[in-house]
């Protein structure tokens, strides 16, 4: 059974994102989370908690979300599929251990309820000003993956995703909900688990004294695992490190450990990114978008096609890495490019960096608190197209 989806969860049910997450990452075959409690990603854990009993996981609450952070490695280390649950001020406490995480290729998925900040901010009201911070947050050179769902279907159906990414690239993927997206109640269908595809670990063939942890094989850029207290002998530290995890204290070998680290992304970002598109082709302006403020969006897409604009919608399902490609193609064929976002423009950088002036490109910012006015997206589209 790749996850644990019994017979009585099967079907469509009623239940918000924070829950469909919940369920997702128990289909993924997530099997430990550690957490602190925190608005808006309290109920997730809370879900988790009661239903791990009867799946096999384990939930542990610890003392703060520096210490679960780092269980959650501990864990992962020792076999098993491990995520934590936090919220702003949370993620950012866990930043150098997403570092530690990403240095060590632990794969695992930290998940991110956003809302309004920065400090303590506006814990029950939604933002998505932590979309930078999931891809600098810590220090270094690195690469990560982050998802964004707009609908408690896709919290379910992209969590599992989600851990099939880290698994498969072995780094932590950052899962960027909202407080919108996660209280959101909704129509969620789960199927059966032998519908759910979950990519398992990939563990070595090698024997005890042959294994080196970060040597690769079989021409893959990301080296296979093995399981703590299984006789290995491992060295795993956050130091740069040679192919057996000892420290290595030179410009040479920190050169080619962490051009790997990100090559193992960049280098697949055809394999990784994730959009939908709707109306792009022959359009004249495109709204790019994420999260909930891609369904805001649509509101104001179908309002500007009514007065006879051509209007395209370029949704990112998955953000970081970035589709720098698509969007390079898109600024050479459009007038303008729209980008809504909670936050008072971030995304919009990477947008206006790869348009590289071929295109307009329009900010629509919003400080948090709430979703967008339609009214405000529509007539910023409206303006670009003249």
């Amino acid at each position: 059974m790749p996850g644990y989806v019994s017979a009585e969860l099967t079907g469509a049910h009623y239940i918000d994102g924070d829950h469909a997450t919940a369920e997702g990452a128990i289909a993924a075959g997530c099997n430990f989370v550690a957490g602190y409690p925190i608005t808006p990603s309290t109920e997730v854990v809370e879900r988790l908690a009661g239903r791990f009993p009867s799946t096999g996981g384990n939930f542990i609450q610890m003392e703060d979300e520096i210490a679960s952070s780092i269980a959650i490695q501990g864990a992962v280390w020792g076999g098993a599929k491990a995520m934590t649950v936090s919220s702003g001020p949370g993620i950012s406490l866990m930043m150098e251990h997403i570092g530690l995480a990403a240095m060590t290729e632990v794969p695992c998925v930290f998940v991110n309820v956003q809302r309004g900040g920065p400090s303590t901010g506006l814990p029950t009201l939604p933002a998505q000003a932590d979309m930078m911070q999931a891809r600098w947050g810590s220090h270094g050179d690195y690469e990560i993956i982050a998802l964004s769902p707009n609908s408690p279907q896709e919290c379910f159906d992209l969590i599992i995703h989600a851990f099939n990414l880290s698994e498969q690239y072995r780094v932590p993927v950052m899962f960027m909900m909202d407080e919108s997206v996660g209280h959101m109640t909704e129509k969620v269908v789960i199927p059966p688990y032998n519908q759910i595809e979950v990519t398992p670990r990939r563990f070595t063939t090698k024997r005890p004294g042959e294994y080196k942890p970060f040597a690769l094989d079989n021409g893959s850029m990301v080296p296979p695992m093995v399981k703590a207290g299984e006789g290995y002998g491992i060295h795993i530290t956050g130091l740069t490190h040679d192919e057996r995890g000892y420290p290595v204290m030179n410009a040479q070998i920190q050169d080619r450990l962490v051009n790997r680290l990100v090559d193992k992304i960049l280098k697949n970002v055809d394999k990784i990114t994730r959009v939908r598109d709707d109306g792009v082709e022959g359009a004249d302006v495109v709204v790019v978008s994420y999260g909930i403020t891609s369904r805001i969006s649509m509101r104001a897409v179908r309002m500007a096609r009514e007065k006879g604009v051509k209007v395209g919608h370029l949704r990112l399902v998955v953000v970081w890495p970035f589709p720098e490609q698509l969007v390079r193609q898109l600024a050479r064929k459009v007038k303008a490019m729209v980008v809504p976002e909670i936050n008072l423009g971030q995304v919009v950088l990477e947008v206006e960096r790869c348009a590289a002036g071929n295109c307009n490109v329009v900010s629509v910012p919003h400080a948090g608190g709430a979703v967008h006015n339609p009214n405000t997206i529509y007539s910023a589209i409206m303006e670009a197209a003249g």
